[in-house]
């Protein structure tokens, strides 16, 4: 993932890990843009630039706008690709929080359970009880153990949680 910037404005690229479902979700992702997508948009560039005049031609610079966006999408996959690690789950203890453990914990300002799994950014989806590492909740859980509280920061207030188990 694209992370900070070094101090000469070049793009400081980090080594990120991710499961093997997600890795190939990205590769199928990449795949399309390239076989489809992009001849789609190259093809639609074509006509437009076909139709005359390019400096009053909304078509033609509809078509190259929609080209470089595309193009950003294509080279953006490329480099998470390229510096992704799939991560063998079956290798990770249940010892302390971490990625892709799933944890559950109570919030003690309301006593309400909750289940979800610390995933990469590429991966969070709360609807699937995915949350990213990067999120505060996540970063306030990592490296905990069971029995652990945590405060948390969140938009809403100070969240006090319980972890009461953590599996893979």
């Amino acid at each position: 993932m694209l992370d900070s910037l070094c101090g000469n404005g070049e793009q400081l690229l980090v080594m990120e890990y991710m499961s093997q479902e997600c890795y190939d979700k990205l590769v199928a992702e990449l795949k399309e843009l390239l076989e489809v997508e992009l001849p789609r948009v190259k093809n639609e560039l074509v006509e437009a630039r076909e139709k005359g005049d390019l400096s009053e031609n909304f078509e033609y610079h509809a078509a190259k706008r929609s080209h470089g966006k595309l193009l950003g999408k294509i080279r953006f996959k490329q480099k998470v690709l390229k510096f992704a690690r799939v991560l063998d789950t079956s290798t990770l203890g249940c010892d302390a929080v971490g990625l892709f453990r799933k944890v559950e914990f109570t919030n003690l300002n309301n006593n309400a359970k909750m289940t979800y799994t610390i995933v990469n950014p590429h991966e969070a989806d709360l609807k699937e009880g995915k949350i990213s590492i990067k999120s505060p909740i996540a970063e306030a859980l990592v490296g905990k153990a069971v029995g652990d509280v945590v405060e948390v920061q969140v938009p809403a207030g100070v969240l006090r949680l319980r972890i009461d188990g953590i599996t893979v």
